[in-house]
């Protein structure tokens, strides 16, 4: 007999207000602070928990992941009576933590609640949630210290894609990239950066080598049929003798993986644009923040013409800034906003200042009295409004400065549908003629890529809200016909497909509202027959005692 254990994420709806959450917590990544005011032409898509799916991986304990479930599907699992019960929250999620432990305790109260995630850095997390322990960073060596299992044990990636629900202008979309997870944490520190101080400031790596990650590459591959990879990790080239030894086991065995990251822009300064295009690195964040270099990150680095190589090697650019800093001020703010929407990045990331709990940011305002925990957590998000005291904006005028420098964004850049397209003929051009023989083997790729782009410029152009968006269409139509022709027949028909697509999101945007939910999933690991049967005192006999809040 074994125990099991249930690995949740909180509860839905998202994206409502209500006594758990607010209308602008939005469950969708780029909707929500990346292209939220490009109405039609936002990218949808939604991403599952991943680190619940790794910690359930790497146990020999029978476990369930249970992503983005309702109440009622919450409460149906908890009745089965687990063993352990873990919730992951962000901070603004805490209030659902609470009522999901008093979902456990009223209905199986011999289950053990695990609280993680960053939530956990909330100093009286304890005397807001009933919870038996508290897991802090690292979550896989901390369960398996928990569970009595070996913590020094390899780490295998589990075999999920990386996005679920992709949908743009009403056209569904195929799920063609895995996650892959190298490691945890970044050491540049960044005094805002929730995640780097969550690990201690660390990095912990699973995958230390190029070679390690590329039999990762390959098992996900045979398993999910994927090339595509989104790779989280806060900043994957920072280890570059690993980068260079992953891209010599792919140049050796002829391989072709494509690949999203995080990265810092001094890193890819150092390791250089034809390097991460060799390697395949076809999308990459980047945390531009401010014109100001306050940041070493920054520092040194001509961040616009540093990305406007990365797009002519058709590598998809995703620039994220920083409002409501302590130099902001009403007069200077928009010196920012300019900034970045002028370094021509593929998308733009505008969020708030957001000191969180556990940060260096966090404390440094605590210390001068300036957080306002008067502000409930649910609405300490960043796409709204601040929950601190700035010296020059008031909290309640910050969500139009915001929701404002994304309209900007649009009104002076078009969509970021048709700043791929652009990027994808750029990246077009540059590797057809390219000398170097692998960058010229990716032509085929981006040519595809490029053709798939175009059904959507009529669309685009008949539903089109300002003139950018127009001229910009109109420009990639003639650069399209001057590379590939004029559209054809079948182009034509599926522009019409689209164009239908389109009029129906539309219509169903004006009767039902733009919000869209993340399915629900459940995935077993390790469940027989035999682990339905464990009971809670046999799960205590078999594995040592776990001190509480270790």
């Amino acid at each position: 007999m074994r125990m099991k254990l249930l690995l949740t994420s909180v509860f839905g709806p998202f994206g409502v207000d209500d006594e758990y959450g607010r209308r602008l917590n939005v469950m969708e990544l780029f909707h929500n602070q990346v292209t939220r005011e490009q109405g039609l032409f936002s990218l949808r898509t939604n991403h599952p928990s991943f680190g619940l799916y790794l910690i359930a991986e790497n146990l020999l304990t029978p476990a369930v992941v249970l992503d983005f479930p309702t109440l009622d599907r919450f409460k149906q699992e908890v009745v089965k009576g687990y063993d352990y019960i873990g919730i992951s929250s962000i901070v603004a999620n805490v209030g659902k933590v609470k009522k999901m432990t008093e979902i456990i305790r009223e209905l199986s109260p011999a289950t053990k609640i695990i609280v993680g995630g960053h939530c956990t850095n909330i100093a009286n997390i304890t005397e807001l949630v009933d919870c038996d322990y508290i897991s802090k960073g690292e979550g896989v060596a901390w369960f398996r210290r928990l569970l009595g299992e070996d913590p020094s044990q390899p780490i295998r990636q589990p075999a999920i894609l990386s996005t679920v629900q992709r949908l743009v202008m009403g056209i569904p979309l195929p799920d063609t990239a895995a996650v892959i997870m190298p490691g945890l944490g970044c050491v540049n520190a960044c005094s805002f950066c929730a995640t780097s101080h969550h690990f201690q400031k660390k990095y912990v790596g699973y995958l230390n080598t190029g070679r390690e990650l590329f039999l990762a590459f390959q098992e996900l591959e045979r398993k999910l049929g994927c090339r595509e990879f989104f790779v989280m990790d806060e900043n994957f080239l920072k280890n570059r003798p690993r980068a260079e030894e992953l891209l010599v086991e792919m140049e050796r065995e002829n391989k072709y993986y494509y690949l999203g990251v995080f990265s810092s822009a001094e890193t890819v300064n150092a390791v250089g644009v034809e390097f991460m295009a060799r390697m395949g690195i076809d999308f990459v964040w980047i945390g531009v923040e401010s014109k100001h270099s306050m940041f070493t990150k920054t520092k040194g680095v001509d961040l616009k013409a540093m990305i406007q190589e990365l797009r002519n090697y058709g590598i998809q650019v995703l620039g994220s800034a920083i409002l409501f800093m302590d130099h902001h001020t009403k007069e200077n703010i928009q010196e920012d906003i300019d900034f970045v929407i002028d370094l021509g990045t593929d998308f733009v990331q505008f969020m708030e200042l957001g000191p969180l709990p556990g940060t260096a940011l966090y404390e440094e305002m605590d210390g001068q009295g300036r957080i306002r925990l008067d502000i409930p957590y649910p609405d300490w998000h960043g796409q709204d409004k601040i929950w601190f005291t700035h010296p020059a904006f008031a909290r309640e005028e910050t969500c139009h400065y915001l929701k404002d420098a994304f309209r900007q964004d649009y009104e002076r850049q078009g969509p970021s549908l048709l700043r791929l397209a652009e990027t994808s003929l750029r990246g077009y051009r540059t590797m057809r003629s390219h000398a170097n023989p692998r960058l010229r083997g990716m032509t085929p790729r981006l040519k595809e890529r490029c053709l798939s782009f175009r059904p959507l410029f009529p669309v685009i152009e008949r539903f089109a809200e300002n003139d950018k968006t127009i001229e910009l269409v109109r420009l990639l139509g003639r650069e399209y016909e001057k590379e590939f022709g004029p559209p054809g027949p079948v182009t034509a028909v599926l522009s019409g497909i689209v164009h239908v697509l389109a009029w129906l999101e539309c219509r169903r945007i004006q009767q039902t509202g733009n919000m869209r939910q993340p399915p629900t999933r459940y995935l077993k690991y390790r469940m027989s027959p035999a682990a339905g049967l464990v009971n809670t005192l046999q799960g205590m006999l078999q594995y040592r005692p776990f001190s509480a809040r270790d």
